[in-house]
């Protein structure tokens, strides 16, 4: 008997599944599962929350006519079943690496990704606008929304839907529900309403019923009765409220289930609905399934075992630094509290959350929320440390401006992820923190250098107590530099002298000081003797310290992970107000690219931006007029080094 094909195999692109009876949408996704673990274990990435969308994923491509259907996933690292699916199977192991896919739903990808998604919550809205294009065209597709993995937890998805039962057009909306927060029961009683009232009979019924209570004049007692019967036996009372048809919850493993509740909606009436679906994270793999975290973010791992692939050791990450830094000057001030957006692990305050469980809170993906959470704890004497990711916190920026910075709030933001992120792509890149924090009146805007100063930065926003303040740190470990048993806090606004010279002066901001020390010790060993300064503050300016760069050194320097219009353009519009420009200083800032970096190593990606040794050294031959050859001198000296 010859070997039957695998029924992944048989699938190039959706139209492929469109006929399957449901034993081979079963086995399709088995194998979708297992290539979807297969595929992570070699790249790493987001794995639990795929694991858990395979049978969904599976019986959405099977019923609706995707691209032409639009689908759009939330959030985006639930895409990895979808993009196996959708003609990207051939490049799965290529996930989250330079010049391969990204680990997100992404429009210059591919037509199954009709928007980008990598930030959560924002799926109902770009549907919304979708389904309204759809109408005024007066085109006939469905639009379907997935959204889940605590994305409801943000008010954005509410404030969409809101808007959507307002305009009433058709839209679908699949709530994941993988955690069972607002979950009922699953069981036959629920599956049995939610296939009731998806079909057309009960449709057709409800129809009649409607025309009936008008004609009797009970209209508004029957619509309360069945929104009575319907909440007690499903729940969805909320979503009904909001102008959607409920149906749920469904097993979302489950595709005798999915199948035909899916294909009921589709066919349906106009209108919005909201299909509850119940599911696993990490769904069929046991290591996943017995992770608290469902394996939400993974290294290379071991298929079998599940074990995986171990760092290296070395130094401590920034972001541990910062939480043992936190916990110590919790242990002597009872005032400082932590705050975080569904990230404490991500931002070390699971680490604080278990030495202080009461001071700790983990507001869900709020951002709005956690910054003017941490302003009325600021106005009420607290001391709120808010440690939210770089581009995490562009999300509140109407809430540090308005609730924090114009009451000049004491609190303090702990800016993880700052610069660039590797693997995570533009999506997560903090480039633009220094500038849109740097540009508010009174704000304190610090960027660690190494371990150390981080930790001093920690201790220093403890103790400014009259006006908001902010530090960065990257992602990743630190220099393994050694901690002093003492940490000190830092003079505001007072920036240090790293290494004295005489004809170069590089000023760096934050962690490219490493690369800066480099590129002096290139070019002094070639004869220009090179000053390097740790700036520390964005803001307030360490202005004497500048100063004396500018009016003692031929070229200065400034470098910063961040894009342009931060710390850079702060130093060259102080030193024009200053006339310090006028003597014919050369003067060059070095920053982020003005583009949006695709993910790759972190090395590849500085090598992109020009921001290690040989483009700083580079820069500053350049402005003292050297040809290339003396640039070229020192990448070598510094790639045998």
């Amino acid at each position: 008997m010859a070997p039957t094909t695998p029924t992944l195999d048989q699938v190039r692109d959706p139209s492929d599944m469109r006929n399957f009876s449901i034993d081979q949408l079963r086995k399709l996704a088995d194998e979708l599962r297992a290539e979807t673990i297969d595929a992570v274990s070699v790249t790493g990435g987001h794995l639990g929350a795929g694991l858990g969308v395979v049978e969904l994923t599976t019986a959405l491509h099977h019923v609706f006519d995707t691209p032409r259907d639009t689908l759009i996933w939330d959030v985006g690292h639930q895409c990895y079943p979808h993009k196996i699916l959708t003609g990207r199977r051939d490049r799965i192991r290529t996930l989250r690496q330079g010049g391969g896919l990204s680990g997100f739903t992404k429009r210059a990808e591919s037509e199954y990704d009709p928007f980008g998604a990598a930030h959560a919550s924002t799926s109902i809205s770009a549907a919304l606008g979708f389904a309204v294009g759809r109408d005024l065209k007066h085109e006939d597709r469905n639009v379907i929304a997935v959204i889940g993995d605590g994305s409801m937890s943000a008010g954005m998805a509410y404030e969409a839907m809101n808007n959507a039962g307002h305009i009433g057009g058709r839209l679908i909306v699949i709530l994941n529900d993988n955690d069972m927060s607002i979950a009922p029961p699953v069981g036959a009683m629920s599956h049995y309403f939610a296939r009731l009232v998806s079909s057309k009979s009960y449709r057709s019924l409800r129809k009649l019923g409607k025309g009936v209570a008008k004609a009797l004049h009970v209209e508004e007692a029957a619509r309360r009765a069945e929104e009575y019967m319907r909440g007690m036996a499903m729940g969805g009372t909320l979503f009904e409220e909001m102008g959607f048809r409920y149906v749920g919850p469904i097993d979302g493993h489950d595709l005798d289930q999915l199948v035909p509740v899916l294909r009921n909606v589709r066919d349906g009436d106009n209108g919005p609905v909201l299909v509850h679906v119940v599911t696993q994270k990490g769904k069929g793999y046991a290591p996943a399934e017995a992770a608290d975290d469902k394996y939400h973010g993974v290294a290379k791992f071991n298929v079998v075992t599940g074990e995986q692939q171990k760092s290296k050791g070395g130094p401590p990450s920034y972001t541990k630094v910062f939480a043992q830094q936190l916990i110590r000057e919790a242990e002597k001030d009872d005032s400082v509290v932590a705050i975080t957006a569904a990230m404490p692990g991500g931002t070390g305050l699971d680490l604080f959350g278990e030495r202080f469980p009461e001071r700790m809170f983990d507001v869900g993906i709020a951002e709005q929320h956690a910054v003017t959470f941490a302003a009325g704890l600021a106005a009420d004497g607290m001391k709120p440390f808010a440690a939210i990711y770089s581009t995490f916190l562009q999300r509140g920026y109407d809430q540090v401006v308005h609730d924090v910075a114009i009451q000049n709030l004491p609190v303090r933001f702990a800016i993880d992820r700052a610069g660039l992120v590797g693997a995570d792509g533009c999506t997560h890149a903090g480039s633009f923190d220094v500038g849109y924090l740097g540009q508010l009146p009174g704000m304190v805007l610090m960027a660690a250098a190494d371990e150390v100063e981080l930790s001093r930065m920690v201790a220093t926003a403890t103790q400014i107590d009259d006006r908001p303040s902010a530090f960065r740190y990257p992602r990743g470990n630190g220099t393994g530099i050694e901690m002093p048993d003492v940490i000190e806090p830092l003079e505001i606004g007072k920036g240090r002298i790293v290494r004295e010279g005489s004809r170069i002066a590089i000023l760096s901001l934050g962690t490219r000081l490493a690369e800066s020390l480099k590129a002096a010790d290139a070019l002094a060993a070639q004869g220009f003797s090179t000053t390097v300064a740790d700036a520390r503050f964005a803001k307030p300016l360490d202005e004497d310290l500048i100063l004396r760069l500018a009016r003692e050194h031929e070229v200065l320097i400034t470098v910063e992970e961040g894009a342009r219009g931060g710390f850079g353009a702060f130093v060259l519009h102080m030193l024009a107000e200053k006339g310090a420009l006028d003597r014919g200083l050369k003067i060059r800032t070095m920053t982020l690219p003005d583009v949006f970096q695709d993910q790759d190593t972190p090395f590849n990606m500085y090598e992109e931006a020009g921001l290690n040794a040989r483009h700083i050294a580079a820069r500053a031959l350049e402005a003292m007029g050297q040809d290339e050859a003396a640039a070229e001198r020192i990448a070598a000296a510094l790639a045998a080094s």
